[in-house]
C-alpha cells in the first residue's frame, strides 16, 4: 500500500481536516489544529512531497521524518501539520487491520469516557443557569473562563468578579459536579496566585492555564500557594515541551492537543511521561469532531486519564455521531478512529477565515490571551 495523495481540507467555523488517500483506496482523517488554517494548510501540503509514494504504515518512522527531517524544526506551525497527517496515517492502519486505534496501542483502559460541557454567560446568574442546563443534559462537569483581560498588576476587582461567578455556579449545582476553570494564560504569576485564592473556597477541579505556556516555569510557585489542582499543556508540542513541565512539578493535569502536540503518536508518548509523575491527561480538544475522535482513542488507552474536553461529536459531518450519555461517550468499535466522514457534508462547510481576536486592557494595551 502507498500513499498517493494528501489534502487539507479547511472547514467552517474553525476547522482543518487531513485527508489522506492510499492507492488501495483507503482513506485516512486527521486534524489540524484551525487556527491559521490556511498556514498550516501549506505546511501540510509541503509534508506531502515526502509522504506520496510511500507506505502508511511506517507511522513512527514518516513522524520522524517530518519531525527531524526539517533543519529549522518544531514550532506550531509544522506540528500542527505533522499532528493531523499523524492522525490520518493511524486511521488507515486501523481501517486496514480492522481494528480501532486503541486497541492498536494496548487497548482499553476503560469502558467510557467522561466528557465536560463548556458554559458561558454574562453575569453569575446566567452561568449558573448554564451549569444546570448542562447537568440536566447528562454532564457532571462543566468549565468556563471567569478572568477577564488584566495587567501586569491589578487590583482585586478581577478576582472579585471571578469569585461570584463560581460562587454562583457552585450554589447552583451543589457538591456533585465538578467545576473546571480555565484562566487561559491572561494573568501573570502574581496575578494568577491572586484569582487562585479568591476561587479556591469553592473547591473547582481545577485550574487551567494560569499563566502562559513562557511562563511555566512559574507554576511551582503558583501551585505552593493553593490547593487547588493546576492543569496546563494546549499550547504546548511534542514530549520535549512537556517534559521540563512535568520535571518542575506542580501540575496535576497536562492537557495535550493531538492536532497540535504531534498527533497520537507523539501524544501516548506525553501521557506516558505524565504517567510516569503521577500526573493525569485530560486532551485539549476545542476544535473539530475528528480532533474528538482522535482523543476518545487516547482516552480509552491511557491509564491516566481524567476528563475530556469536546465541542462537537460529528453532528451533520459523520454518519454516525457519537452519542453521549450521562456525560460520558461509549468505546468505539470501529476500526480505525472509529467514524465514517461525510466528505460532501464536510466540503458543503465552506471556510472562512479566522483569527483569534485581540484583547485590550482598559487602558487599550494589549492584554495576553
Amino acid at each position: 500500500m502507498k500513499i498517493v495523495d494528501v489534502e487539507p481540507v479547511p472547514l467552517a467555523p474553525r476547522w482543518l481536516f487531513v485527508k489522506v488517500t492510499t492507492d488501495e483506496g483507503i482513506v485516512g482523517w486527521g486534524e489540524s489544529l484551525g487556527d491559521r488554517a490556511l498556514t498550516i494548510a501549506a505546511a501540510i501540503t509541503e509534508l506531502k512531497r515526502y509522504l506520496v509514494g510511500k507506505d502508511p504504515f511506517q507511522i513512527e518512522h514518516h513522524w520522524q521524518a517530518m519531525y527531524r527531517g526539517a533543519f529549522w524544526r518544531g514550532g506550531p506551525i509544522l506540528n500542527a501539520a505533522i499532528s493531523g497527517v499523524d492522525t490520518a496515517l493511524w486511521d488507515i492502519l486501523g481501517k486496514a487491520l480492522g481494528a480501532p486505534i486503541w486497541q492498536l496501542m494496548g487497548g482499553k483502559c476503560r469502558d467510557s469516557v467522561r466528557f465536560y460541557r463548556g458554559i458561558g454567560g454574562p453575569s453569575p446568574e446566567a452561568l449558573a443557569e448554564n451549569a444546570l442546563k448542562a447537568v440536566e443534559a447528562g454532564f457532571s462537569a462543566v468549565k468556563w473562563c471567569p478572568v477577564p483581560a488584566t495587567p501586569a498588576l491589578a487590583g482585586v476587582k478581577g478576582a472579585k468578579a471571578a469569585e461570584r461567578e463560581v460562587e454562583a455556579v457552585r450554589k447552583a449545582v451543589g457538591d456533585g459536579v465538578d467545576i473546571l476553570l480555565d484562566f487561559h494564560g491572561r494573568l501573570t504569576p502574581a496575578m494568577a496566585i491572586v484569582f487562585a485564592k479568591a476561587v479556591e473556597p469553592y473547591n473547582p477541579m481545577f485550574i487551567e492555564e494560569p499563566v502562559l505556556p513562557e511562563h511555566s516555569e512559574q507554576i511551582p510557585r503558583i501551585a505552593e500557594t493553593t490547593g487547588v489542582t493546576i492543569a496546563t499543556g494546549e499550547r504546548i508540542f511534542t514530549k520535549f515541551g512537556f517534559r521540563p513541565i512535568l520535571q518542575a512539578g506542580g501540575v496535576g493535569l497536562i492537557q495535550p492537543d493531538l492536532s497540535i502536540c504531534g498527533g497520537l503518536t507523539e501524544g501516548k508518548k506525553i501521557a506516558a511521561m505524565a504517567d510516569a509523575y503521577a500526573v493525569g491527561i485530560g486532551p485539549h480538544n476545542p476544535y473539530g469532531p475528528v480532533l474528538t475522535a482522535a482523543s476518545l482513542q487516547l482516552d480509552i488507552c491511557s491509564p491516566n486519564f481524567v476528563i475530556q474536553e469536546f465541542v462537537s461529536l460529528g453532528e451533520g459531518l459523520f454518519t454516525q455521531p457519537f452519542e453521549q450519555k450521562n456525560g460520558c461517550v461509549g468505546v468505539p468499535y470501529g476500526p480505525g478512529l472509529g467514524i465514517e466522514v461525510d466528505e460532501e457534508a464536510v466540503r458543503a462547510h465552506e471556510y472562512v477565515a479566522h483569527d483569534v481576536p485581540i484583547l485590550y486592557n482598559e487602558d487599550g494595551s494589549i492584554a495576553d490571551w
